[in-house]
């Protein structure tokens, strides 16, 4: 336990944190390891613009959609999460050991651009390549990108200034297990530099086992990986029970989690299968701090609800805006002096009588999984999604989240 108490005190007193503040866990995975056979595209944002929102634009040659960040969005064209109207998905993690960054330069300058155009003209992987074989050099571009399409195509691009190097999740050569992992360094670069290698073996350790019977679904991702707090360096689980009350005082470190303070969102963009209308891809939006929010379904067909869209008044979305407060005033509320806002209240979030903001949230997203599951099936057995029925159920996931648009009022 010494040792233990040793390590801890490390990590508050800072050591370790050379490493970058934000970044991003995210996966490619193939259909060969989800139960239906679609590929999944995640993506588990770290920011310093923790206000997001999502967009719907009409781009050059697709009309797409995706998370950005509210603060800046009417300043710049970027992107960090999307798909459009192709089935074609796209996502980036920040790398930090690709590129030896000069001075005046901004690491991964063009990653945002790059994301917010491919959604614009692509389709494919295969248009992806393209896209990034004819960008002017250098590119300015230091990442991972993620990419799914409708042809089944699920692959990582690892990609600095000049080249790039493709992992395809369906080719057993690149990805065994049928998927690719990433977080904030890339396996092309220089070893053991970067970041995210405590957070990208709690990644691995998860996918790894639900790949074995086919498992990987979004909710699963949300529950198993969004919402992790296993840190395989300390060797701790906050859910096993002994970190609560009256083991412990509840309290922890946030260090190394997937889910952080600098958390703004985590998205899985359900594909489809090959064939099958591009229309049916789904992408599930958990807006603000995971722990503290409730996923909804987007798609193209209709206008999105309000409550994933800017809101003048709050400065971001209402579910962006709900979650951030509840996390700010319930999670991350320790504020006396420099580093305290490290400790996160777990008591608040998990405990034993069940009554903490990830318990009492389950329920409703539960409930919005299984309303959509049914919807989706209906619409794939018809072929074509019905603009009406769209409305209707973004209606009954509404009613879903009042409860945690309230909690954040009290």
């Amino acid at each position: 336990m010494d040792c233990l108490r040793n390590i801890i005190l490390c990590f508050v007193l800072g050591i370790g944190m050379a490493a970058p503040a934000w970044g991003c866990t995210s996966a490619v995975i193939s259909g060969k390891a989800t139960p239906d056979g679609r590929p999944l595209l995640w993506k588990h944002r770290d920011t310093g613009f923790l206000k997001n929102h999502v967009v719907q634009v009409q781009g050059e040659r697709f009309r797409f959609m995706a998370v950005v960040n509210s603060d800046d969005f009417h300043l710049r064209h970027e992107a960090w999460v999307g798909m459009n109207e192709a089935g074609f998905a796209l996502m980036n993690t920040q790398s930090y050991n690709l590129v030896e960054v000069k001075d005046g330069e901004e690491r991964g300058e063009a990653n945002g651009r790059v994301i917010y155009r491919a959604l614009e003209v692509c389709a494919t992987v295969q248009d992806f390549c393209h896209f990034l074989d004819t960008l002017a050099k250098p590119s300015m571009i230091e990442a991972n990108f993620g990419v799914i399409d409708v042809q089944g195509g699920a692959a990582m691009f690892e990609v600095d200034y000049y080249h790039y190097k493709m992992f395809d999740a369906n080719n057993p050569a690149d990805a065994p297990y049928g998927y690719v992992a990433r977080t904030n360094f890339s396996f092309s670069g220089q070893v053991n530099q970067g970041a995210g290698y405590v957070r990208y073996m709690e990644a691995d350790r998860v996918l790894m086992l639900s790949s074995a019977t086919g498992g990987i679904t979004p909710q699963g991702i949300f529950d198993n990986l969004s919402r992790s707090f296993r840190n395989n360096v300390l060797d701790v689980d906050l859910r096993d029970g002994s970190h609560n009350r009256p083991q412990s005082s509840g309290w922890f470190i946030d260090q190394d989690f997937i889910p952080r303070a600098s958390t703004s969102c985590s998205v899985v963009v359900q594909g489809v299968l090959r064939g099958e209308n591009p229309a049916f891809s789904t992408m599930w939006t958990v807006l603000g701090y995971p722990p503290a929010s409730i996923a909804v379904p987007l798609w193209l067909e209709g206008n999105f609800p309000r409550e994933v869209c800017y809101d003048t008044a709050l400065g971001t979305s209402p579910l962006s805006y709900a979650s951030l407060h509840l996390a700010a005033t319930q999670v991350f509320c320790y504020n006396q002096g420099m580093g305290s806002d490290r400790y996160l209240n777990w008591e608040n979030l998990y405990n034993a009588s069940g009554t903490g903001l990830m318990q009492r949230f389950a329920p409703y997203e539960q409930e919005i999984f299984g309303q959509t599951d049914r919807q989706l099936e209906i619409w794939r057995q018809a072929g074509k999604l019905d603009e009406d029925k769209v409305k209707e159920l973004y209606g009954r996931i509404v009613e879903l989240l009042y409860p945690l648009l309230q909690a954040s009022r009290k």
